[in-house]
């Protein structure tokens, strides 16, 4: 299956989960989502130590399944809070470029 757009991964993710009580559990794809970004940064930790910061194809191939793993629980979680994923990026594309148009990507705070 070759996916258009997020809501159609989105959809295909809603297949694929097996968990406990599916569709009233938001919070097993949070853990799930906590979990795997924290394997990308013991794989980016291994890179700096044995790797001295270098890159090679077989990390980033590491760490684009560690990547796709995210976005499989970054969709679900969106699924279990009843939100579109398309929705998510499209909103956080206007904050974005908001935040670019007014100069403020840098900085702290979610409302800036």
């Amino acid at each position: 299956m070759k996916v258009v757009n997020f809501d159609e991964y989105q959809k295909f993710c809603k297949k694929t989960a097996v968990y406990p009580n599916i569709g009233k559990n938001f919070i097993y794809p949070t853990m799930g989502l906590v979990g795997e970004a924290g394997e990308i940064a013991n794989k980016v930790k291994k890179v700096i130590r044995d790797d001295n910061s270098k890159l090679t194809k077989v990390n980033r191939e590491e760490l684009a399944h560690e990547l796709g793993d995210v976005l499989w629980y970054l969709a679900q979680l969106s699924t279990e809070l009843g939100l579109k994923f398309s929705d998510i990026v499209n909103m956080n594309i206007e904050k974005l470029s908001s935040r670019k148009n007014r100069n403020t990507l840098h900085g702290s705070g979610d409302n800036r």
